[in-house]
């Protein structure tokens, strides 16, 4: 029952989030966290933080990644076959319309409208991430420095994202280690 749970949860966000990784990633989320609380957000973050990080397209990498976490080796292939399936057979149907109707308005017109539907489902998310980071230890302040800094740093100074991802977690591990230290320190005195 677990390996089918798994087709379905990607096997959907595959087929309604056509388009790649921005239009998919609120459903994965949706289906991962939501439907079958495999994990919860945070996890979900640090997941889609790592596979942005990592080359390659993103759905494919979490899918990977979840299914294995949830249905081992089975789980982590059922995954990735139901997330690139809709897409191979979309693809196909869509490229075949496209290309008879190629010269219709309304054909230019649906590809316009899909961009602020995107914009709008990673705008949720991004809420998500910031409502949640107020629970966390880090606070609602230091949410709003790291927002601002990664808007300077991918904007202004043209830093790629997975260097500023790579760092982060370099920074995380190295806090992590140095408070555990820190607290065998304290423990032994």
């Amino acid at each position: 029952m677990k390996q089918l749970h798994i087709f379905i949860a990607f096997f959907r966000s595959g087929i309604l989030g056509y388009g790649g990784g921005p239009s998919a990633i609120p459903l994965v989320h949706k289906e991962v966290v939501d439907n079958f609380k495999w994990m919860d957000s945070d996890e979900f973050g640090d997941i889609l933080a790592l596979a942005n990080a990592l080359p390659g397209p993103i759905n494919t990498k979490m899918a990977g990644y979840i299914g294995y976490r949830v249905g081992g080796i089975i789980g982590m292939l059922n995954a990735i076959l139901a997330s690139i399936v809709p897409t191979i057979i979309l693809m196909i149907l869509l490229l075949t319309v496209l290309n008879a109707y190629k010269d219709e308005p309304w054909v230019h017109g649906m590809s316009v409208a899909v961009v602020p539907v995107v914009m709008v489902m990673l705008g949720t998310l991004t809420w998500d991430f910031v409502k949640k980071s107020t629970n966390s230890k880090l606070g609602m302040k230091w949410a709003i420095i790291f927002i601002i800094a990664s808007v300077i740093v991918l904007e202004f100074l043209h830093i790629h994202p997975a260097i500023i991802i790579v760092l982060l977690l370099v920074a995380a591990l190295w806090k992590k280690d140095s408070s555990s230290k820190e607290k065998k320190e304290a423990e032994g005195a």
